[in-house]
């Protein structure tokens, strides 16, 4: 079975590509939802997190959101740390995850795949690549925030072009190329390249 990532900067559409290959059959981890779970869920995360940021990361058992990006936001360190504790669990969460799936390849969906390292534990990368301007209305429209808090966002991320330069795989999502023809085609190439295992 292989194991193929696909990442891409914020409201590039990587989550509707995800779900065009779950229509196709393929099992996907999204590993920001599963990063929230296992923050909420997972005892020795949740004690790691209070050690280092307080008691008052949690509310009621439950991850306090709004207290944990204020502290976070702009303190680069700070955001390097949550991120040392959460990425590792992720990304076991992940593997784990793989172990159980029986298809011919599975996607793993996640915005940090090279930042995060866990690259190295995939076959290939796809990249979702879309314009700029776009990627802002886009993730604008989807988070209710305005455009400077997206740039602030895109800011703290690896630059979307150099990020598509690693991956293996490009899928252009501009609204100007048709996107389910060429996550096909992908589709095709990738069960081509599992069957030959």
């Amino acid at each position: 079975m292989k194991r193929v990532g696909l990442t891409g900067g914020i409201g590039s559409g990587k989550s509707t590509v995800a779900h065009i290959f779950e229509v196709l059959g393929i099992p996907v981890f999204y590993a920001d939802e599963a990063s929230k779970k296992l923050m909420n869920e997972d005892e020795e995360l949740k004690n790691k997190i209070k050690k280092a940021f307080g008691n008052n990361a949690y509310l009621n058992g439950e991850l306090n959101r709004k207290y944990l990006s204020d502290v976070v936001f702009n303190d680069h360190e700070k955001i390097k740390l949550l991120n040392s504790l959460v990425h590792p669990a992720t990304i076991e969460g992940a593997l784990h995850w793989m172990q159980g799936q029986t298809a011919p390849y599975v996607i793993k969906e996640a915005a940090l795949i090279f930042e995060s390292g866990s690259n190295k534990d995939l076959d290939y990368v796809i990249g979702v690549k879309s314009p700029v301007e776009l990627s802002i209305k886009r993730a604008m429209a989807r988070d209710n925030i305005t455009e400077e808090q997206v740039k602030a966002r895109m800011d703290k991320q690896m630059d979307a072009e150099s990020k598509i330069r690693l991956c293996d795989y490009v899928i252009v999502n501009d609204e100007q190329q048709m996107l389910i023809p060429q996550v096909l085609a992908l589709h095709e190439k990738l069960l081509e390249l599992a069957a030959k295992n």
